[in-house]
């Protein structure tokens, strides 16, 4: 998904700027290299449940990326180049 137009990328922005959820999970990413789900549920005061939903939610758009797929439990993700494009739009935008 790299390598997005500026339209996609608004329209990426506004998918996760819609729930919730994934827009605290972005706002946490930017406090971190590399974070776990039970991390940011943590922070955010939300369930693990509810942070993994939402992680697997931006895996699946390319905006963040598991580096420990073969693990079951307590995996960590990174944002992708096309997360932290996301993330700084966020942040000139929105926040």
């Amino acid at each position: 998904m790299e390598n997005l137009n500026e339209d996609s990328m608004d329209e990426l922005l506004i998918w996760v700027i819609s729930v919730d959820r994934r827009l605290v999970l972005m706002e946490a990413m930017k406090g971190h290299t590399v974070i776990k789900a039970s991390d940011i549920a943590h922070e955010t005061n939300r369930s693990t449940q509810n942070i993994s939903r939402a992680l697997k939610e931006l895996e699946d758009k390319d905006l963040i990326k598991c580096l420990t797929p073969e693990k079951t439990t307590w995996k960590k993700y990174v944002l992708t180049n096309t997360g932290k494009e996301i993330l700084q739009k966020m942040e000139d935008q929105y926040l």
